[in-house]
């Protein structure tokens, strides 16, 4: 590590004509050594634009703009990924990135200092350019979302689109080149009914059905895996009037996710108890609780015992507009005695290996799918990390997740294993603050039989309905406090 370090402080000034990352001061957090973002923004000779509570910060070096959102062991630079040694994170109001980051962004925004022309040998005849290999299909995702529905086409390297029309009934899209196999995905998120692949000669092309009028279409593309990213836009609708006094948007609707379902048992406990049964019967008793007493919409992924895609569940509520999504689980360990409850929010960089290990069980259900990945590269938290859809909301997912693990342990006087953080499919896309409650271990024999007792879920339901009724009080006092009649100057 001091080689290292030495190595930066004598190359990277010959480099970029800047100061070396070595000389800003570290900061140790959570046992790694992190560098301020703000002095790491002035060697880069811009200003950081962020704020404490803020879940992204950007850098504008030389034309170039640097996201980093909070949490996240990824930055983007010019819309490309670029993988850190460990999460950013925000202490005491100040952003901290860890300690290589600007080893590796200067190389990407600032130019390599010129330098005399080596002597070489008079240049050679150009050589033959090889043809270029044909572009195959990885795999292909959609999310929906309250204004748009987004599908996602991964690919073995970059692809080229042509957007032939948008006009109707059906959009079509020419991709250049794309070697794949004909498939009809069915969507039904109240805008696109099916989005079919077909070839076209050399080319393939996705035709789009629309269930109404289709909308506009915007492509992009990320890299580290190549992506195509096509965003239809629902057409702009009235917004119907819900109950706003001064601007207030008090919290309305909550979609409640029962884990699993149908084939798909999730975790079974050694007398038998299937978590896919638990967390049905927990969620409707949560359901019945927040309808009766918290003035909400509730509505459920599920009402039965039948398997919903993960992506579904989201899409679900992003349909529905929903202002929370709370997806219930209960857990598994090897370890018998494992006992508690946690609570988790969307993250890349989990919080601990057991973390990752829940998150990795959660996200297995994906390959019990009708249409699970093709690619044998997929990699669930790979799904969620192209959408970013969910890091706006990190800050108040964090919160909901943190007020009703409180909650649960005060009111259960169970462990308290904490709020934690991971890539958790079933959370990514969620346009809404979300969370995931692991509710009990049913590999846990004495967890187990607790969890049959139809009292004790009824204790359970009480304690989630708690924490969600004072996220929901916080919430609308913070509404009120924001809407522009509490701005306004009082008349005297």
């Amino acid at each position: 590590m001091r080689l290292l370090r030495l190595l930066s402080v004598l190359i990277l000034p010959l480099l970029f004509g800047a100061a070396a990352p070595a000389g800003l001061p570290t900061v140790s957090h959570e046992g790694r050594d992190y560098v301020e973002l703000g002095r790491a923004a002035a060697v880069l000779k811009t200003r950081l634009e962020a704020t404490s509570e803020g879940t992204q910060a950007l850098l504008r070096p030389n034309g170039h703009v640097i996201t980093v959102t909070r949490n996240w062991s990824r930055i983007l630079v010019d819309g490309t990924p670029v993988a850190l040694d460990a999460p950013v994170r925000v202490r005491d109001g100040v952003w901290l990135v860890p300690e290589n980051f600007l080893s590796l962004v200067l190389p990407r925004v600032q130019p390599v200092a010129a330098a005399s022309p080596p002597t070489t040998a008079p240049s050679a005849a150009p050589r033959a350019t090889a043809p270029s290999s044909v572009v195959t299909l990885d795999d292909l995702r959609l999310r929906s979302y309250p204004s748009f529905t987004r599908i996602v086409l991964e690919t073995s390297s970059p692809l080229t689109a042509r957007v032939e029309t948008s006009a109707g009934k059906e959009a079509r899209i020419r991709l250049m080149g794309l070697s794949a196999d004909p498939r009809t995905e069915e969507v039904g998120d109240g805008f696109i009914e099916q989005a079919r692949l077909e070839r076209a000669g050399t080319d393939a092309l996705l035709r789009v059905v629309f269930e109404g009028v289709g909308g506009e279409v915007k492509t992009s593309t990320l890299a580290d895996p190549p992506r195509l990213v096509l965003d239809f836009l629902r057409p702009v609708e009235p917004t119907p009037s819900r109950d706003r006094r001064d601007g207030v948007t008090p919290l309305r609707v909550l979609v409640l996710d029962a884990g699993h379902g149908g084939h798909d048992s999730g975790a079974v406990g050694p007398a038998g108890l299937q978590e896919k049964d638990l967390v049905l019967d927990v969620t409707r008793r949560v359901a019945r609780l927040a309808e009766d007493k918290l003035n909400v919409k509730v509505l459920l992924s599920r009402d039965g015992d039948y398997f919903v895609p993960l992506r579904d569940r989201t899409s679900f509520a992003n349909k529905e507009r929903a202002d929370l999504f709370v997806s219930i689980h209960a857990n598994a360990h090897r370890e018998v005695a494992s006992a508690g409850v946690e609570t988790y929010f969307l993250s890349s960089e989990a919080t601990d290996s057991g973390a990752r290990q829940v998150a990795a069980l959660e996200n297995s259900v994906v390959q019990l799918e009708k249409t699970p990945a093709r690619s044998s590269r997929f990699d669930a938290v790979k799904a969620i990390l192209w959408d970013l859809a969910q890091s706006e909301f990190q800050l108040e997912s964090s919160r909901l997740a943190e007020v009703v693990q409180d909650s649960m342990t005060q009111s259960l006087r169970i462990p308290n294993r904490g709020v934690k953080q991971a890539g958790f499919y079933v959370l990514g896309g969620a346009a809404m603050p979300a969370v995931l409650i692991e509710i009990g271990f049913v590999t846990n024999p004495k967890e187990e039989k607790r969890l049959k007792d139809l009292k004790y879920r009824d204790e359970i339901a009480r304690a989630i309905y708690a924490g969600l009724a004072e996220y929901k009080k916080k919430y609308d006092a913070r509404a009120r406090e924001m809407s522009p009649s509490a701005r306004a100057p009082r008349d005297r």
